[in-house]
């Protein structure tokens, strides 16, 4: 049996989540700990972009921003391009771009925007708030800096993130397979780890029995470099 994909409103999409993630260009402060001299999440090396194939599609109508990733990009520490693709969900493609120097940001993928967070859905189905790609923790400056996320920013994830799942159960269910990866993941590390929920707060969470506690932003873990 097919699985079902909704029709998206590309360019509504984009429109509608088109806020910077914080008031500073977060790229400047993470690019000059990477050897090459690109923010992480620009970097090929570390983080490979996906799209909805719908995006694809709008996206190739107009602007060459973007190609298909080959898996060949990055010299340095290649990947098996057929382990990448047989791990990627059928409803989205792999995606490569010319690089930060050449950004279109009103053509930035949906992951672009997302990144460095997803949905978070707790064990009992429900989406409460924004969580992170736990990968980069020792990477990605926001991480190290919460606090710096805008609200503005925050609303257009949720709002987005709602319309999506309300249209498209499983795309919901397979960020609620995510956030239980991520508790299993917290949950071997013995640690809490932070939500920006949807109410506007900020809590951590129990891996374990998934409960929340009020975070103070001035008590937020800092990772790498970017520990003071």
């Amino acid at each position: 049996m097919p699985v079902y994909t909704p029709r998206l409103d590309i360019p509504a999409l984009y429109s509608r989540f088109d806020a910077p993630i914080t008031q500073e260009d977060c790229g400047a402060f993470c690019s000059r700990f990477n050897p090459s001299g690109k923010p992480f999440c620009c970097d090929i090396c570390h983080a490979v972009p996906v799209a909805y194939r719908q995006e694809w599609e709008y996206l190739q109508l107009y602007t060459d921003l973007w190609h298909e990733w080959c898996g060949d990009e990055c010299a340095s520490e290649p990947v098996d391009p057929r382990e990448m693709r047989a791990d990627t969900p059928g409803h989205l493609l792999l995606l490569a771009c010319k690089g930060p120097q050449a950004c279109q940001r009103q053509y930035r993928a949906s992951s672009c925007r997302q990144f460095p967070f997803f949905p978070y859905v707790t064990a009992d189905y429900r989406f409460i708030g924004l969580a992170y790609y736990w990968d980069f923790e020792p990477m990605c400056w926001v991480i190290s800096h919460l606090e710096k996320v805008t609200s503005e920013y925050r609303q257009q994830f949720i709002a987005v993130y709602d319309d999506i799942f309300n249209i498209w159960p499983d795309e919901f269910e397979s960020y609620a397979a995510m956030s239980e990866e991520m508790r299993d993941f917290f949950n071997r590390q013995r640690r809490r780890f932070p939500l920006l929920h949807r109410n506007g707060g900020f809590y951590t969470v129990s891996p374990g029995r998934g409960t929340l506690r009020h975070l103070s932003m001035e008590k937020t873990r800092q990772f790498g470099p970017y520990r003071t």
